[in-house]
């Protein structure tokens, strides 16, 4: 952009548009987070063992796996902003569903559904903002979907506390006759409603809108954005930037019609998508309150920890914001991944120190306990001023405009997929075998994420969409 039109740059409207694409954010955080203090009411409410938890915890996964995949693929044929609208839908209702929930299997269909918005708008969400920023500052504005993703996480666990400590516990009575592990569910209803309300005065991405060829439209917005000679010569970048043919995206154009492979940029995508469920952050966001319960700490204690854990983050997610178009993406990636290899090998040092005490309780001796709590809560803060917000700004942008849609799809299929096999099999490590040896692993893949981004990541600080490669 150049810089007379820079001075055009409509901020403020700008700022706007990804507060609002951003509550996407927040609802993928909090419906993640939320089943963090409910396990115990599931557990009781519908008789499950370890293997039933990590089915009932791990269905929200299924649906997101699919819904990134599909909504990748829908944000092409009824715009992004459609998709974001129906993503509030279905996180509207998993809400109310999953709350209400007389069985284990109405639950787990409760999930899925909540999955299949979590899914859609953790892909979508980054696309929109990617395609509505200026070059300059898209960094830091997409970085903002994981402030809002881990601002979501934190408001589920802050509530999951309030609600177990007013009641007495997750299992005890709270309103209305029903056990406040079902309210948790429930307040999730307030943010999704606002969202739905929210998104129907943002517009559309002027990017899918000269893709399906409502230029005028596309120049309309861009106006409003950029100013009308910005806007113009935008439209005109964004049209040749689309295939030589001009024909509508399709899953098809990830393949290299000269080589007949797979494009490297999405092998690229793919891996960062994976590499940042193989870290084992979800382990924690997920199941933190009974990982800590698990080595000697109370519920109560267990849950204030998982807030903790969630106010660091977002001052990560910050001072990431400050960064990334400062520094740009790759070398963030690289610390992340050589910090988290450490504090992940640290914990799982302090794992394999863990006890059974005369009466059966587990704890860590000494000052163990404090060394793994330093050095998980050091874990979380690497991995959200790296990987947490980096992984999704680079989905959001790092794809030329013809196949965003359709390389978001895949990558974001892939990374539902691994969160789906780190978090459901995370119960029975647990058990066998064991914690430690489960922390050993995620070290190990932080590790192999550091060669990784060395060898296939390019940077992609201050580059204007259309000139993306791959």
């Amino acid at each position: 952009m150049s810089e007379g039109s820079a001075e055009r740059v409509n901020m403020a409207f700008i700022a706007a548009i990804v507060a609002v694409a951003t509550i996407g954010g927040f609802m993928f955080g909090y419906d993640s987070g939320v089943i963090n203090g409910t396990q115990k009411g599931l557990e009781s409410a519908f008789d499950l063992g370890k293997l039933g938890i990590g089915i009932n915890v791990g269905a929200i996964l299924v649906g997101s796996s699919i819904g990134a995949f599909g909504a990748g693929r829908m944000a092409d044929i009824i715009g992004r902003r459609g998709v974001m609208m129906l993503a509030a839908i279905l996180f509207l209702g998993s809400a109310l569903l999953a709350g209400a929930a007389g069985s284990s299997a109405i639950f787990i269909f409760a999930r899925i559904i909540g999955g299949l918005g979590v899914g859609a708008a953790s892909v979508i969400s980054p696309v929109y903002i990617s395609e509505v920023t200026p070059a300059a500052v898209r960094g830091r504005l997409s970085s903002v979907q994981q402030v809002m993703i881990i601002s979501g996480l934190t408001g589920a666990f802050v509530a999951n506390f309030v609600l177990a400590r007013y009641a007495g516990g997750s299992t005890a009575e709270l309103w209305l006759g029903f056990p406040a592990w079902r309210w948790m569910f429930w307040l999730q209803a307030i943010p999704a409603a606002i969202y739905f309300l929210a998104l129907l005065v943002i517009p559309e991405s002027p990017r899918y809108l000269v893709a399906r060829g409502q230029e005028e439209r596309a120049h309309a917005v861009l106006t409003r954005l950029f100013g009308g000679q910005e806007a113009t010569r935008k439209v005109a970048e964004i049209r040749a930037s689309l295939a030589a043919d001009h024909h509508r995206p399709k899953l098809s154009d990830l393949i290299d019609k000269a080589s007949g492979k797979v494009r490297p940029i999405v092998w690229t995508g793919i891996g960062l998508a994976v590499f940042q469920q193989l870290v084992g952050i979800n382990v924690v966001f997920y199941y933190g309150a009974t990982l800590w319960e698990a080595v000697g700490f109370s519920e109560d204690y267990a849950l204030q920890i998982n807030i903790l854990s969630g106010v660091l983050s977002i001052g990560a997610c910050l001072a990431t914001i400050t960064m990334v178009d400062r520094i740009g993406r790759k070398p963030l990636l690289l610390i992340g991944s050589a910090g988290m290899a450490l504090t992940l090998a640290i914990v799982a040092y302090a794992f394999s120190t863990a006890v059974t005490g005369t009466d059966g309780a587990v704890m860590l001796p000494g000052n163990n306990g404090v060394m793994a709590l330093i050095a998980a809560n050091l874990y979380v803060i690497f991995f959200n001023m790296s990987w947490g917000p980096i992984m999704w700004v680079m989905l959001g942008e790092m794809f030329p405009n013809q196949i965003r849609g359709s390389g978001l799809a895949v990558a974001g299929f892939a990374q539902w997929i691994a969160n789906a096999v780190v978090s459901v099999s995370f119960p029975s490590l647990v058990v066998w075998p064991g914690l430690a040896v489960a922390y050993v692993g995620y070290a190990v893949f932080a590790a192999i994420s550091f060669f990784f981004v060395r060898a296939m990541v390019n940077e992609t600080k201050g580059r204007e969409l259309e000139d993306m490669v791959g």
